[in-house]
């Protein structure tokens, strides 16, 4: 299973991270690098993450097998307000 991390700004400088909210850290073994995505497998899971060679330090290092860290923080791209349904609003009991 891919969950697909491509909002993901590693890009940003550490100031922009504080302004951003919270930062996570993860530790995996690489299994895909190109250009501008990072793939890395933890536990199972395989983590993509999108990356701008250009900001980060060492990408061009980046070699299938090796263990890194990623520091990253959740950025949402689209956010759509959702009206309940007609069964979610109609919470009260029958008699």
């Amino acid at each position: 299973m891919i969950c697909l991390l491509a909002a993901m700004m590693l890009a940003m400088s550490t100031s922009v991270f504080a302004a951003a909210g919270k930062t996570y850290e993860m530790t995996g073994t690489i299994v895909a690098a190109t250009g501008t995505t990072l793939a890395v497998e933890k536990g199972g899971e395989k983590y993509e993450f999108a990356i701008d060679p250009a900001s980060i330090k060492g990408s061009a290092e980046l070699k299938v097998g090796s263990t890194v860290t990623v520091t990253y923080v959740m950025s949402a791209t689209k956010v759509e307000s959702v009206s309940p349904s007609k069964e979610e609003t109609n919470t009260s009991p029958s008699p």
